[in-house]
């Protein structure tokens, strides 16, 4: 008991917040220059528009042993890549419905509109998704990541899966052409 208590005590989320370059970025930039204070656990991976994230980015973060993702991007109407942030909050909340299908708290991950200026909002921010991770305690599958893969399978692979037999296939085609070819040149 004493040993989980420390635990929880010493427990410091990892929160990673994927940031647009023309809003979200500029706006973490800004938070350091008027030097704001904020968790300092936060990693910041600069994309080029929100709307270029992937749902399997987002989970690959989780599998990876993040506790909590966000991903920042510019207000509505105001995306320099027209309606990249609309997409991101398509992928956000679809990454959310495969969360919870897996048994993960889809609160760990959300989108965040921050503009270019609201640099005090950014670290608001970040400081809103590390006490979330916080009171949702550490990411579940943070200790299936350091199992060797071999183990995380439950039965081994086959040798040498089948492969489809291809029929009619560009190959095949492609080498029947070449035959009715030189049969033409031959006659």
């Amino acid at each position: 008991m004493k040993a989980d208590a420390d635990a929880a005590e010493t427990y410091e989320p990892k929160v990673l917040a994927f940031c647009c370059r023309y809003c979200a970025y500029t706006a973490a930039d800004l938070t350091g220059s008027l030097r704001l204070e904020y968790a300092a656990n936060v990693r910041v991976v600069h994309i080029l528009c929100s709307g270029r994230i992937d749902a399997v980015m987002l989970l690959k973060a989780f599998e990876d042993g993040a506790d909590a993702v966000f991903v920042a991007g510019c207000n509505l109407g105001e995306c320099h890549f027209l309606e990249g942030n609309v997409s991101a909050i398509r992928t956000v909340n679809h990454a959310k419905e495969l969360l919870a299908e897996v048994g993960l708290q889809p609160e760990r991950l959300e989108f965040f509109h921050i503009a270019a200026s609201e640099g005090p909002l950014f670290a608001q921010r970040v400081d809103e998704m590390t006490e979330r991770a916080r009171r949702l305690g550490p990411n579940p599958l943070r200790d299936t990541m350091r199992q060797p893969a071999g183990r995380k399978l439950s039965r081994e692979p086959d040798a040498h899966p089948p492969l489809p037999e291809a029929k009619l296939g560009r190959l095949i085609r492609h080498a029947e052409r070449i035959e009715e070819a030189v049969e033409e040149r031959g006659t």
